[in-house]
């Protein structure tokens, strides 16, 4: 990587002390060369990295890690921050499998403070970081770099009341880019936006405290004076000012593409010791062109054509796509169903029920608790609300689900997208637990179709046919191509192959095809089996239980963990009724995934084609 000149001399955030002032946009250049080549061929989030090379260069200019924290929210802007603190040589590797996370991770680098890969979370944790340091007497800095979209979530309200009435060296740094994925919504974005249309606060509040550290003798009590009287500057510019007035010392707006600016403000806020918020403005997307008019589509990102910014395969329908699709088609027949999405519109496929329906979709923002209570309540009053969330954002929202949705029997609707393992997000991403904490929530209904066809039937069953609350969850990705012909059907469930056969191989959602793969394996070595389709998942179909509970042998497929999945409640209803045979669970055993293709993690959890047959065939031989 020679045409990297300067980042192939940067091992340390010492090194990069080390550069003139004069370079720096130099590696800039070269930082943001490497993202877009890198993004290209590995996918990644491009728009958001893009958007803070300069403050990112600023920070670790100004601060010293690993003794001074910093914390990323969401931790996918934290690419410079790799490529700064050592790993530049291995940088290429990101988001492959034994490669770079594509978030902070502490075990990867003593420079990473903590991992994060949902939104809302770093003042949280760097609060706790800074009272630690104070506890222990530990010299250093916290500070939590956050967008502006993540202030959309609750928990930066509980963290801000928590962390300004401190005496912690605490430093938040909003990082406003007027985008989280989706535009920003809400009044905490039009409170920024009033924030940034008049910056001359910070201004003049540095020019003054400046001209007063340098009068003699009168200058020092004259400045405590008008600090304690600041009030009235800071409500004639903004009439208040929310961080300050939460017990934070409120620096901004300030250029976030302006090195030199974002040294001085950050030395200055590292002064204080106290809670510090510096507002930074940035471009979501800078330096490439197709990423600054469009940073939604260059959020997360798969291979792509740097020349035309145009992915290298053109993506077709999907899951999300699919379900965006019969959702609309049901809206228009029944104005009582609403969408609601939690600041993933694109994602979750609800673009185009936004535009046919704009009444009747709601982006809440980067508030999961909030969006599921929001639908209970549009469901108390009659309407048919639908919460499209991807499975691993929906864990934030276990005690609404819970309390506000199962308890009122409000019927809830929850599009789980991205169920099941999700690929080279890794372990943050992952979609595998899902069915284990939504089963244990009195009356719920899981629906988990296989393919598009079965999405739009499960869709519309859960909508009017089912009552309180109901989770249709589907995978990542297309469906298969692969066709078949079950030997038996009924609406909760299928029997494909010989339903007399001895053995059977029970799956739901996308694993029914791996099962059909393994189950035309085995035939080709003369061994009869039969698959078992579940389409609802839960309440489990008795008729299904039935047939598993006639077969001699029966081998459960889990796209999720084992402890409260759907296989380890049949194995266990299985007993109840006396089950003679012998019963197997093949799932994830108990753990976190780590990042890989979607294709290569199934295969190493042992739930492919090949994987399962053999598995039947050393049962057997047993």
């Amino acid at each position: 990587m020679s045409e990297y000149k300067l980042l192939h001399h940067i091992h340390s955030p010492a090194d990069l002390k080390k550069l003139d002032a004069d370079r720096l946009e130099d590696l800039c250049r070269e930082i943001r060369r490497i993202l877009i080549a890198t993004v290209s061929k590995n996918g990644g989030h491009l728009a958001p990295n893009l958007g803070v090379v300069e403050l990112t260069v600023a920070l670790h200019r100004v601060f010293e890690t690993p003794k001074d924290k910093i914390v990323w929210d969401v931790g996918h802007q934290s690419y410079t921050h790799k490529l700064l603190t050592g790993r530049f040589d291995r940088f290429p590797t990101i988001r492959t499998e034994g490669g770079l996370s594509g978030y902070p991770k502490r075990r990867e680098s003593e420079h990473d403070a903590f991992v994060a890969g949902h939104s809302s979370t770093s003042i949280s944790v760097a609060c706790g970081l800074a009272r630690a340091k104070a506890l222990k007497n530990e010299p250093g800095q916290v500070v939590a770099v956050i967008g502006d979209g993540a202030f959309t979530g609750g928990m930066v309200y509980e963290a801000l009341n928590n962390a300004g009435h401190g005496n912690e060296n605490l430093i938040v740094v909003l990082n406003d880019n007027e985008m989280s994925i989706s535009p920003n919504v809400g009044q905490m974005a039009r409170y920024l936006s009033e924030i940034r249309a008049k910056p001359g606060y910070l201004r003049a509040k540095l020019r003054v405290e400046r001209f007063l550290d340098h009068l003699p003798v009168v200058g020092k009590r004259l400045k405590r004076a008008i600090l304690r009287s600041k009030s009235a500057l800071k409500d004639m510019l903004y009439h208040s000012n929310f961080f300050e007035e939460m017990g934070f010392v409120y620096f901004g707006p300030v250029d976030g593409h302006d090195i030199a600016a974002l040294e001085r403000v950050l030395q200055h806020a590292g002064r204080l010791h106290q809670p510090t918020l510096v507002h930074v403005e940035t471009v979501k997307g800078k330096g490439y062109l197709f990423a600054e008019k469009n940073p939604s589509a260059f959020h997360g990102v798969s291979k792509f054509n740097i020349e035309t910014g145009n992915p290298d395969v053109r993506g077709g329908a999907c899951f999300s796509s699919a379900f965006g699709d019969a959702l609309c088609s049901f809206a228009a027949r029944d104005e009582r169903i609403c969408a609601v999405t939690a600041a993933m519109t694109e994602g979750t496929g609800l673009a185009k029920f936004a535009r046919a329906f704009p009444d009747r979709f709601f982006d809440v923002g980067i508030a999961e608790q909030h969006a599921v209570t929001f639908s209970a309540g549009l469901a108390a009053s009659g309407l048919l609300p639908v919460f499209a969330v991807y499975s691993s954002f929906l864990q934030r929202a276990y005690d609404q689900v819970l309390h506000d949705a199962s308890i009122e029997r409000a019927h809830v609707v929850l599009a789980v997208d991205r169920a099941g393992v999700v690929g080279e997000d890794g372990e943050t991403h992952q979609g595998l637990f899902d069915v284990a904490f939504l089963s244990t929530i009195p009356g719920m209904t899981i629906y988990s179709p296989s393919n598009y066809a079965e999405l739009a039937a499960c869709l519309e069953r859960a909508l009017f046919e089912e009552d309180g609350p109901v989770a249709v969850r589907y995978p990542r990705g297309g469906q298969s191509l692969a066709s078949y012909t079950p030997s038996f059907s009924h609406t909760d469930y299928e029997i494909v192959g010989d339903p007399d056969g001895p053995v059977v191989l029970a799956a739901y959602g996308r694993l029914f095809y791996e099962a059909l793969g393994a189950m035309r394996l085995l035939a080709k070595r003369g061994v009869s089996v039969s698959v078992l389709k579940l389409k609802k998942a839960l309440p489990i179909p008795p008729g299904a239980l039935e047939f598993l509970a006639s077969r001699q042998r029966v081998v459960f497929l889990e796209e999720g963990i084992k402890s409260g999945g759907i296989g380890e409640q049949i194995g266990c209803l299985l007993l109840e009724r006396g089950f003679a045979g012998r019963y197997t669970l093949r799932a994830v055993d108990n753990r976190f995934v780590g990042q890989a293709t979607v294709a290569r993690s199934l295969e190493s959890l042992g739930l492919t084609a090949k994987p399962i047959a053999e598995f039947v065939m050393r049962e057997r031989e047993s």
